[in-house]
């Protein structure tokens, strides 16, 4: 009888290169929603990209999400959200809520490390 495990790789084997880039990406898709032992593997460190001058906050997030690849970016959906709202509704300076954005993404990142 064939195991889950072997017929997965059987059928990863059959595939061409991109569609074994695709079954990989949605495997780290799925080990990202909660369904991977954490335990298995050691969490990766943050690497962002350092603060370009003039940085948009839209690039931020897009720098941020990059360089924090392991954080489950619905958790920070609300906080992220309300910072934004700061900028753009209330006035707030961009280069003030980008740090407020790199401070938020490092206290996610600290919390995952020691929940």
């Amino acid at each position: 009888m064939t195991t889950p495990k072997q017929r997965l790789l059987r059928l990863y084997e059959r595939l061409g290169e991109r569609e074994r880039a695709s079954l990989v990406d949605f495997a780290d898709y799925l080990a990202s929603r909660g369904g991977a032992d954490d335990a298995e593997e050691p969490m990766a460190e943050p690497n962002p990209a350092p603060r370009p001058a003039g940085e948009s906050l839209i690039a931020a997030i897009r720098r941020l999400r990059a360089g924090y690849p392991m954080l489950n970016t619905e958790a920070l959906l609300n906080d992220v959200s309300a910072l934004m709202a700061q900028h753009t509704m209330q006035g707030r300076p961009a280069d003030e809520v980008i740090d407020d954005l790199e401070a938020l993404f490092d206290s996610h990142y600290r919390k995952r490390l020691d929940p």
